[in-house]
């Protein structure tokens, strides 16, 4: 389990590629790999991904189809940073709220409205999704735990701001983020349960 507290950004420094799979190695800070073993789990970009070797700072990391179909991952370059955490333990306070290091989408950045002390970023998602984003919930953005703002509804597509402090902007990565860049986006899981079993009930009675 995740929390979407983001503990720091680390540098792409290798990529290995086969046909459908890719090796990622990172480059992690001591404190990022204090007591790292094989097999550990770790959220980059909010995509949950094992340890498969520890070579001093050089971490390796294996990403299947699937991540790179459906996550930013598989858009990375050596020199490109993402947003780190490690898996929470028992007794951790969470600070943000609980995730699973799945991803259910990635969005797009629409528009950024900058003010002197906050960055506003509007993001838009499939509107099929758009059943489980509201006003003031959570939502997972690059494995940022984030608080929505503003919704707006259309037909195929729904768009949804968050606004970022200075804190969040200097330890993550949404501070490169630009119209057009891709974000990855976990729902908040109890509302994604919430909403599924409404609409089962609702259809049942139907």
């Amino acid at each position: 389990m995740f929390t979407g507290i983001v503990q720091g950004t680390a540098e792409i420094v290798d990529i290995h590629e086969l046909d459908g799979f890719r090796t990622h190695v990172v480059a992690l800070s001591p404190a990022l790999r204090e007591g790292l073993a094989l097999g550990a789990s770790v959220a980059h970009n909010g995509v949950c991904l094992t340890v498969t070797r520890v070579e001093g700072e050089r971490v390796s990391f294996d990403l299947m189809r699937e991540t790179l179909r459906l996550t930013n991952l598989g858009a990375l370059v050596p020199g490109d940073r993402v947003n780190i955490e490690r898996a929470a333990r028992f007794g951790d306070e969470i600070g943000g709220h609980a995730m699973s290091g799945h991803i259910i989408s990635m969005a797009e950045v629409v528009a950024i409205d900058e003010a002197p002390n906050n960055r506003r970023l509007w993001f838009s998602l499939p509107g099929s999704l758009g059943r489980f984003v509201f006003e003031k919930g959570y939502i997972g953005v690059d494995g940022i735990s984030l608080t929505v703002g503003d919704v707006r509804r259309g037909e195929e597509r729904v768009e949804f701001s968050v606004n970022l402090i200075p804190e969040t902007l200097e330890r993550t990565t949404l501070k490169e983020r630009l119209p057009g860049s891709k974000v990855n986006i976990e729902v908040d899981p109890q509302t994604q349960v919430i909403v599924e079993t409404v609409e089962r009930v609702l259809a049942a009675r139907a």
